[in-house]
């Protein structure tokens, strides 16, 4: 948590009353300052400028969606994964509709997505965080593939960390992701066997036999 108000508070009621005036000064700049939870001097001036930053749970579910669609398809181990992340944050009914609506938009990305990126530039730990988050989606569907490792090792470049860095933020993600849903893992399932989801029940029958009469002793 940053502090600007209080400081700027007691500095003001200093030079107005003294100690009295400093004591008061910087009770109402907590005040203020836990009401807008801004957590460095740059987030201050963009207030005070205007500028409209995007909510860090907001641009983690964008971020989320772009990962989750950069396979070319979302799939249900995905919406897995931004349901648990929904847990992790112990989001409320709206706030789970907030990161639903924002997974969505993210998907393909947009300026939304970018202005967020760029205002949480030099802001750690949170930037770790959200790389993080983003390791673990891009693990929910099995080993990340090279659109998914580009794009978080961009945005890693454009957050100010160093590429080493951003790889060590994938470290334990693959343990950390959602168990796979029923239907993904009946999908595995087909995919080891070597037929597809639109499969007949006789061929998939067949396929299974022909798999143990390969591995049965």
């Amino acid at each position: 948590m940053f502090w600007p108000g209080t400081l700027i508070g007691i500095v003001a009621g200093w030079a107005l009353a003294s100690i009295p005036g400093a004591m008061l000064g910087g009770l109402l700049g907590q005040v203020l300052d836990r009401r807008l939870r801004r957590r460095s001097w740059r987030e201050l001036i963009d207030e005070l400028r205007g500028g409209a930053r995007v909510p860090e749970e907001e641009l983690l579910f964008l971020l989320l969606g772009r990962v989750a669609k950069s396979r070319g398809r979302v799939q249900d181990a995905h919406i897995q994964q931004a349901r648990a992340e929904m847990l992790r944050l112990g989001l409320d009914e709206a706030g789970r509709l907030r990161a639903i609506d924002a997974f969505n938009r993210g998907k393909h990305g947009g300026p939304r997505l970018e202005e967020g990126v760029q205002q949480c530039r030099g802001l750690r730990p949170s930037v770790d965080g959200l790389l993080q988050a983003c390791w673990r989606m891009a693990w929910a569907a099995g080993a990340p593939s090279a659109a998914e490792k580009a794009l978080i090792l961009r945005w890693g470049e454009s957050f100010g960390l160093p590429r080493a860095t951003v790889l060590s933020l994938a470290a334990g993600a693959e343990a950390l992701r959602a168990p796979p849903s029923r239907a993904e893992s009946y999908r595995q399932a087909l995919r080891l066997l070597g037929v597809e989801d639109d499969s007949p029940v006789e061929e998939i029958k067949r396929a299974y036999r022909r798999l143990i009469s390969q591995h049965h002793p």
